[in-house]
């Protein structure tokens, strides 16, 4: 017995010795490949920004984010002794074919070039004035690139989802009211609006999305009210409104508000239902967070300063992001607002006046209408 148990030993010794060789240093690997190294400590994941392509990795999970795909590692990314690690044949499989990939997809170089225009041999290129026309369709650019046009108002909760109680009133009406003032309000600035409840119905967290992209919006905006469960004299301290936006959690408290408003989709047996997504999950949804990530935080920034003067504050920084599962599905720039705290009694006795809710939404409409300009603007700097 005393034998297999030292056999066996022996073994695992031997296995990790062998991995233990062919381990080689991120950071190495990012010089060699002439490409820039960047690690994100809170998320545990790092990237490998080259020239052909941006390698994402997570520490502990046997996946990488190539080319827009998730592809399978033979080791899982660890960190010793202060370096983070990869398997030598991970990388060796990841730049050959990254490097194969590109050199099928290369432009052909300027003497090749200069060498097929001056023979009978037409360059395979489109011309200019359909390439004209392709850019002025609106339809053949994605959500975060073309003009924005069409918002998507979601106002959370309805029905039977109540949504979070205050003492006089409960979030589900709130945010309708609002929602619908914020419709009128972005109709007379000349956007296409849609709502995906426009009366006290129950639409799943899933079809709420669905919706957003079925109407092919342009900007996606889940209304909600914040709350805490608390002692009363812990009720009037915490206020504050809150943008977020869908990225990794990174707080504890950013994850239970997302706890929570995922909640309704587990407790009314919604398919596929989950309070939190996994860093797997979350690892997987990088690559098509990336095309309107940048949006989200466009249209957030326009947030902060439109409600900069108003009269519910930031809570903290006003910014934050966590696993919303209503914001998940949105194939566009999406934003989940916590307008303020329910729980406090004082703004709760805010929200619930006609006057404030003509405010809220004049804010709202105040910031889309300065974030369509600025992709406007964006796209005048490219030629668009």
């Amino acid at each position: 017995m005393r034998n297999l148990v030292w056999h066996i030993l022996f073994c695992v010794a031997l296995a990790a010795s062998a991995w233990a060789s062919n381990k080689v240093d991120a950071e190495q690997v990012a010089k060699q490949h002439k490409a820039s190294f960047h690690w994100f400590p809170v998320q545990k994941t790092f990237i490998l920004a080259g020239e052909t392509d941006t390698l994402k990795f997570a520490i502990g999970l046997p996946y990488v984010n190539s080319h827009g795909k998730s592809v399978e590692l033979k080791q899982a990314p660890e960190i010793a002794d202060g370096h983070i690690l990869l398997d030598s044949a991970d990388v060796a499989n990841l730049y050959n074919a990254g490097n194969a990939q590109a050199a099928a997809v290369a432009p052909a170089s300027s003497s090749a070039l200069a060498k097929a225009s001056s023979s009978s041999v037409k360059v395979a290129a489109p011309a200019p004035a359909k390439a004209t026309a392709s850019v002025a369709t609106p339809k053949n650019e994605t959500a975060g690139t073309r003009e924005v046009k069409t918002i998507v108002i979601d106002p959370g909760h309805g029905g039977k989802d109540t949504g979070a109680q205050g003492k006089n009133s409960n979030e589900k009406d709130i945010v309708l009211a609002v929602g619908k003032l914020l419709k009128k309000e972005l109709e007379k600035e000349g956007f296409k609006v849609k709502m995906t409840r426009d009366k006290d119905v129950f639409i799943e967290l899933g079809e709420r999305a669905n919706l957003a992209n079925q109407w092919d919006g342009d900007l996606f905006i889940s209304l909600h009210c914040n709350a805490i469960d608390a002692s009363p004299e812990r009720k009037k301290q915490i206020k504050g409104y809150h943008v977020y936006v869908l990225r990794a959690p990174e707080s504890e408290e950013d994850k239970a508000i997302a706890r929570r408003e995922n909640k309704v989709a587990t407790l009314y047996g919604e398919k596929n239902a989950k309070e939190e997504l996994s860093p797997l999950e979350w690892f997987k949804l990088e690559a098509r967070l990336e095309k309107y990530k940048q949006n989200s935080y466009m249209f957030t920034e326009q947030m902060l300063k439109a409600f900069d003067d108003g009269k519910i504050k930031r809570q903290g920084g006003g910014v934050g992001g966590a696993g919303f599962m209503v914001l998940v599905g949105a194939l566009m720039p999406a934003v989940l607002f916590e307008i303020g705290f329910i729980s406090n009694p004082e703004e709760e006795a805010y929200m619930i006046t006609n006057k404030a809710q003509a405010d809220i939404a004049a804010r709202i409409s105040k910031a889309v209408s300065s974030y369509k300009d600025a992709v406007h603007n964006y796209r005048e700097t490219l030629g668009r």
